[in-house]
């Protein structure tokens, strides 16, 4: 299975560390971030990954290529000369995650928790959409919306009353989730981008929440869910005293 790890980011909430380092190299108990988002996937049976590199890319590189006993593909989508955001990113990687016609799962780096990764690639490959995304009913603010068939409808900030698109309704049935920063996508995605003018840097939410008819994007949700985004930190601070 196939997956891209998200390593691109400037990490600007975790200074002074990304003054000299990049944000996936951070450790938590001791280990880079980057290896137990990597560990934690290939133990689900994840065996190529991409990782996209800009900022300090040079100590990724010397980092991935120190670790000879990663048990996967690892393949580099460089964004050095100019960073691409998420969706921007996914879509530069495109030769290698489109290069079988099969699904591949987008991992955030600043990621720790116990999801269902191949479990999640399951579902998706049962369900018929473009993009399945990855969601609990978690405290947060900022909320994805889905219909009862968990079909995607639109994202609110709850505490800004922001909603988009600007006319999203919250029906009675309705579900608000919140998001994991992991999602899988089919490689269809790629050609809808294209043709409905994605291209150069933009954020993956830009092109979910575009309302492009026929992109076909739903929920998937884990009970239970153990997550902690360590992109700030004080949460990068919960998760070294979590994990000694």
């Amino acid at each position: 299975m196939k997956t891209m790890i998200l390593c691109a980011g400037l990490g600007t909430r975790l200074r002074p560390w990304t003054e000299s380092h990049p944000k996936a190299l951070v450790p938590v108990g001791g280990i880079p971030i980057l290896r137990r988002v990597a560990d934690r996937l290939m133990a689900q049976g994840y065996d190529e990954i991409t990782i996209n590199i800009h900022h300090f890319g040079e100590q990724i590189l010397d980092y991935v290529g120190r670790e000879h006993d990663l048990a996967a593909r690892v393949s580099i989508s460089d964004e050095r000369e100019r960073l691409l955001d998420t969706g921007g990113g996914i879509l530069h990687a495109e030769p290698f995650l489109a290069k079988d016609k099969r699904p591949f799962l987008v991992h955030n780096v600043d990621i720790l928790s116990n999801a269902d990764l191949a479990g999640l690639m399951r579902i998706h490959e049962n369900s018929g959409r473009h993009v399945s995304l990855l969601v609990s009913d978690r405290d947060s603010d900022r909320k994805l919306a889905f219909d009862s068939d968990m079909n995607l409808k639109g994202w609110l900030n709850q505490k800004t009353g922001e909603r988009r698109p600007s006319g999203l309704l919250i029906e009675g049935t309705d579900r608000l989730l919140s998001f994991s920063g992991i999602y899988v996508m089919s490689p269809e995605v790629f050609g809808i981008m294209r043709a409905y003018g994605f291209s150069g840097a933009f954020p993956i939410m830009q092109f979910l929440l575009s309302g492009i008819d026929g992109l076909r994007i739903g929920g998937v949700e884990q009970t239970g869910l153990d997550l902690i985004d360590i992109g700030k930190p004080d949460t990068l601070h919960r998760a070294n005293l979590r994990i000694q």
